[in-house]
């Protein structure tokens, strides 16, 4: 198994290792010298050796290149990263879930296969399983191997209560992932199961926790701040402190992505953060997002005029840009505002909210003492 992976990036070239957030960029020139150690069973360079004990404190000096090295080859497509929503279903049933449904489908396992080769060709390095909860689709561990096995930094986005299963703890130490983040939705049973709606959740994400920690698997917390837990942020904090080496707290709840307005009753008013000024979004050109039956979006919110890329292939990305420029143009109730200069949301969401006819204070600065164009 690989221990580093060398890979394209744009007009760039990345040296990286799984598991670990430092990586390096390289030349041309150099990443030819890694291909050529591979396809020619020569050692691995002594640059690439000196630069990996020095960055990760491994020894490569001497060692086989094509045993220790992964060469991800070149790509037309400039795309980096990808989310793709492995299975909308979930054993939770957040009041604040941005999903318009969750229904528990997809694709069969070797068109999910083929999907993971899809994406290795269009470019992406890194990519974010998400769901629904990823890690109980039937083809997790399946999908998670392979995408590791085709060089891809992987991230998971999960509720945790499946991190103590033996086969998900095992499979991501000994696969480890780019980052693990685990949603904290309280710091008791009371106010965690009240939003997940799913009696015994706080109990099953605990587990989890304890489970990775004595794994030694590194876990990011998302500190989900609702009307439910707000009493209790202090007390959250300190489980992340705990249990986590790295946290987030994430505040404004909203709609789901077709504009239903339930998930916006989850929301502490006294807590929602005026974010910072949008200053454009690379979503389609760079990265892109795709849902559990092989469709491809710029985002998970920007979901018009999806490609199937189980019919169109690769081909189909070359759509991608366009239809994503089309969506984040100022429209409807954003159009030829005063503000548009300073607005602190995308397109796509601030679609998602006037759809939803939420309050303006929860997303517009008109809500915010501005003034109406």
């Amino acid at each position: 198994m690989h221990q580093v992976i060398a890979s394209p990036q744009g007009d760039k070239f990345v040296i990286a290792r799984p598991g670990e957030r430092k990586g390096m960029q390289i030349p041309h020139a150099m990443y030819r010298e890694l291909s050529s150690a591979v396809d020619y069973g020569q050692p691995i360079p002594g640059w690439l050796a000196d630069a990996a004990r020095q960055a990760w404190a491994i020894e490569l000096a001497g060692q086989p290149a094509a045993d220790n090295l992964l060469v991800r080859p070149l790509t037309p497509l400039n795309y980096s990263r990808a989310t793709w929503e492995v299975n909308k279903g979930c054993n939770f049933n957040c009041e604040h879930c941005y999903l318009a449904e969750r229904r528990f489908e997809g694709l069969p396992r070797e068109e999910k296969s083929q999907l993971l080769l899809m994406l290795r060709d269009a470019g992406v390095l890194w990519l974010q399983l998400t769901g629904g909860e990823p890690t109980i689709d039937r083809d997790f561990e399946h999908s998670y191997q392979l995408a590791y096995e085709l060089g891809m930094l992987i991230e998971i986005l999960t509720n945790g209560s499946r991190l103590h299963r033996p086969e998900v703890i095992d499979l991501i130490s000994s696969m480890p992932p780019h980052k693990v983040k685990v949603s904290l939705y309280g710091a008791s049973a009371g106010s965690f199961d009240s939003l997940t709606r799913k009696p015994g959740s706080y109990k099953l994400l605990m587990k989890g926790l304890r489970a990775a920690k004595e794994a030694g698997v590194s876990l990011e917390l998302v500190l989900i701040i609702t009307k439910h837990n707000e009493h209790e942020v202090d007390a959250m904090r300190k489980i992340a402190q705990t249990y986590a080496t790295a946290s987030t707290e994430f505040t404004n709840i909203s709609p789901t992505y077709d504009g239903s307005p339930e998930p916006l009753a989850a929301q502490a008013p006294g807590f929602l953060d005026k974010s910072t000024v949008f200053q454009g979004c690379p979503a389609g050109h760079t990265f892109f997002h795709v849902d559990p039956h092989g469709f491809a979006t710029m985002c998970k919110i920007g979901r018009e005029n999806p490609i199937n890329l189980m019919v169109e292939g690769l081909d189909g990305l070359l759509r991608l840009p366009a239809i994503a420029d089309a969506q984040m143009l100022r429209s409807g109730g954003c159009s030829g505002c005063a503000l548009s200069a300073t607005c602190r949301v995308c397109r796509p969401l601030a679609k998602a909210y006037q759809e939803a006819k939420a309050p303006l204070s929860t997303y517009c600065q008109h809500g915010n003492g501005g003034d109406a164009p």
